[in-house]
């Protein structure tokens, strides 16, 4: 039997930085087989790494493409080759449509690099822009409805309860509804002026579970006192380099999302842990590691389907007469810390997952 290839040496970097599965593959007896792989890869496959180690790759890996062809063009022509929407499976899970990329290593071993980028992946990265296009656009309409629309507001708010001084219970009941819909038009604006603050984020060493408590306990004695709220902490977590008034109102804001989603009774469960692997682009290129996870767990009906792509974005509720800002307003915020979130919905449970970073070493030392 032909030895097997020696595992070519790859930078941890390239499999930390990217939230797809990677493979490393080589030609051994006619067959490709798996050298290493990521964790993402694991978690795909649901095998672990030495599990998957010199097992074919084809057969793991089920994909609707002419992968013996592909792999034998990257090879000979030593260029990457690139395969837009085939569906890839496992054979244990549904199939997953993906965009593939092999890539041949540089080594004499002739060895591969396969990264497989589920759909769902590359439309959150596209779905990242739409979202800082809009909220471009909702910045300066909150500069007009803030000036030009909450003072008249006032002034008719206050007419209206001046009038009904001097009216009887049916009429009265007229002006209070006055009264009620400009103060309910003047939340809705300031809801956009937060999101039109522009103002960077004052950073700095936080312990997450302060913020979750006190945002936890705000939550219990208002619009989450019919929710039963639990927690699920990992004491070990480091601190995150956040400023702690923004991050309370993002997770105030994810768990009044998940109370409102239940009109009577239900349970919301925080859970936080350390996991690492996630990298994002930083606001000045440089790639930010994200180990810091918080999720807001829900047990509610699911996000409706019409709008579970669009989320974030601005003005999209799947509530009556919802603004639409809240959430929009938290992606504005992560963002802005160079942090993730993302959301998966199914009927009885909903899954919001916020990654941050940790404390750069540098303000550790200045601390």
């Amino acid at each position: 039997m032909t030895p097997r290839p020696a595992p070519t040496p790859v930078p941890g970097a390239i499999f930390a930085a990217l939230p797809m599965p990677a493979f490393l593959t080589a030609a051994e007896n006619g067959q490709e087989r798996i050298l290493d792989c990521n964790s993402a890869a694991e978690q795909f496959c649901s095998a672990s790494s030495p599990m998957l180690r010199g097992e074919p790759a084809f057969d793991r890996l089920l994909i609707d493409a002419p992968m013996d062809e592909a792999v034998e063009r990257a090879r000979r022509n030593r260029a990457p080759i690139f395969i837009n929407d085939c569906e890839v499976t496992t054979g244990e899970r549904p199939p997953v449509l993906c965009t593939l990329q092999i890539a041949p290593m540089n080594d004499t071993a002739d060895s591969l690099l396969l990264l497989i980028t589920p759909r769902d992946i590359a439309g959150r990265l596209g779905r990242t822009r739409v979202v800082k296009a809009a909220a471009k656009s909702a910045i300066g309409m909150a500069e007009m409805l803030a000036h030009e629309i909450k003072n008249p507001l006032a002034g008719i708010a206050g007419s209206a309860q001046l009038l009904s001084m001097g009216l009887g219970p049916e009429d009265r009941e007229l002006t209070d509804l006055i009264v009620a819909e400009t103060r309910r038009i003047v939340k809705l604006l300031e809801q956009v002026e937060q999101f039109g603050d522009q103002r960077p984020p004052d950073r700095r060493p936080v312990n997450i579970h302060d913020v979750l408590e006190r945002a936890r306990r705000s939550a219990a004695v208002s619009f989450g006192a019919h929710m039963k709220i639990g927690d699920d902490y990992d004491p070990s977590l480091p601190d995150v380099w956040a400023d702690p008034d923004q991050l309370q109102q993002v997770f105030l804001n994810l768990i009044k999302n998940a109370s409102e989603a239940q009109r009577e009774s239900g349970a919301i469960r925080i859970h936080t842990y350390f996991e690492r692997g996630l990298q994002v682009a930083g606001l000045d290129g440089r790639r930010v590691a994200l180990p810091l996870h918080v999720e807001i767990i829900d047990d509610g009906p699911g996000l409706p389907p019409a709008i579970a792509e669009n989320i974030f974005e601005p003005f999209v509720s799947g509530r009556e007469n919802g603004t639409g800002l809240g959430l929009a307003l938290v992606s504005k915020i992560i963002a802005a810390h160079e942090g993730w979130i993302e959301v998966k919905s199914r009927p009885g449970q909903t899954i919001f997952r916020v990654s941050l970073p940790m404390v750069p070493a540098a303000n550790k030392e200045s601390n």
